[in-house]
């Protein structure tokens, strides 16, 4: 078996969700009452705000890479990054990692293709949804996508770090982002969401609301590296 390593702290709570869905899947997967080896590399989500808020993208690609290689120290194989917004800079991270990485981007960009939905929500930070990452591979895949309103982004932004990063899951915000995702099926005719920021499903944790499917980006990360470890 491969050991994973988890760049963490993108946040502590998303943090936690991966460590235990990859206990829950990696057990589902093997049926041995076996655990997983992991290694978690939890750094300063605040320094990777602020580097991503100053667009300081090649300081943050060497700072994750570094701490990557902190991972490879430890006897890592392969590692992921437990959060969307780094993913911005993914391509430079994986030039500089001396590890492999497996991308959420990627992984997410293959279940949608899987599911056969052409038309899809982009739901996270402003920095995801204003960014063009996820765009770019999902283009490629002939898969569009639709992100919501431009004034609305920067108050999803400050719900997202003001909340949901803090751990902090309002039945109000469940709601006001649900009626966000139902707006874009109208204006947009969506088939399907991306919660595109690894603390959305702690905020929508069902598999879809109002027949709009969920893709969950922790479950997808999570079920590719499980097959990662496995292989």
């Amino acid at each position: 078996m491969k050991t994973l390593g988890i760049i963490g702290g993108l946040g502590p709570e998303s943090t936690v969700d991966y460590y235990q869905s990859l206990i829950a899947v990696y057990r589902e997967q093997t049926r041995d009452d076996s655990y997983p080896t992991i290694i978690i590399n939890s750094v300063d989500l605040t320094k990777g705000i602020a580097l991503v808020t100053a667009n300081e993208l090649a300081a943050l690609a060497e700072w994750l890479a570094t701490e990557i290689a902190k991972l490879a120290a430890a006897g890592a194989d392969f590692a992921l990054i437990s959060a969307n917004t780094p993913h911005i800079a993914f391509d430079e991270i994986a030039r500089r990692s001396p590890l492999p990485l497996i991308s959420i981007v990627e992984a997410t960009c293959e279940a949608a293709k899987q599911s056969g939905m052409k038309r899809l929500a982009l739901l996270g930070t402003r920095f995801t949804m204003q960014g063009h990452f996820y765009q770019d591979v999902f283009s490629r895949a002939g898969i569009a996508l639709a992100a919501p309103k431009p004034e609305l982004h920067a108050a999803i932004h400050e719900k997202y770090m003001g909340e949901l990063v803090k751990g902090i899951f309002r039945p109000e915000t469940r709601d006001w982002m649900l009626d966000i995702v139902a707006d874009l099926k109208r204006r947009e005719q969506i088939q399907g969401a991306i919660l595109a920021g690894t603390e959305l499903p702690l905020l929508l944790p069902d598999a879809n609301y109002d027949g709009i499917p969920m893709l969950n980006t922790t479950q997808i990360h999570v079920r590719a590296a499980v097959k990662a470890m496995l292989s």
